[in-house]
């Protein structure tokens, strides 16, 4: 049997100096979305089309509990979290997705 996948994720502009997080159901369109312009005002305003983090999760309910959670932190808590998994803030769409 197939399981849906959630994704939270972070992006950001060229200049890693603004963060948007996310959550979706497909990550690949969600992020070909928001570089098109298609995504939230936010994120056409700030240019933001680097995905430099994310979480999979098969439940709903968590991706969306995770995304509050993280929304609700601080920059310097999203900062360490995307150091952890991403210390020199590629983006990690073209790793993933390419």
């Amino acid at each position: 049997m197939f399981k849906k996948k959630y994704y939270v994720y972070i992006m950001t502009n060229k200049h890693n100096n603004v963060l948007y997080t996310g959550v979706t159901n497909n990550l690949e369109r969600r992020i070909l979305e928001h570089r098109s312009g298609k995504g939230s005002a936010f994120t056409r305003t700030y240019k933001i089309t680097k995905l430099v983090y994310f979480e999979e999760t098969n439940n709903i309910k968590e991706a969306i509990a995770r995304e509050k959670q993280i929304k609700s932190g601080s920059r310097k808590k999203k900062i360490e979290l995307i150091k952890c998994l991403n210390p020199m803030w590629n983006d990690l769409f073209d790793e993933y997705f390419h």
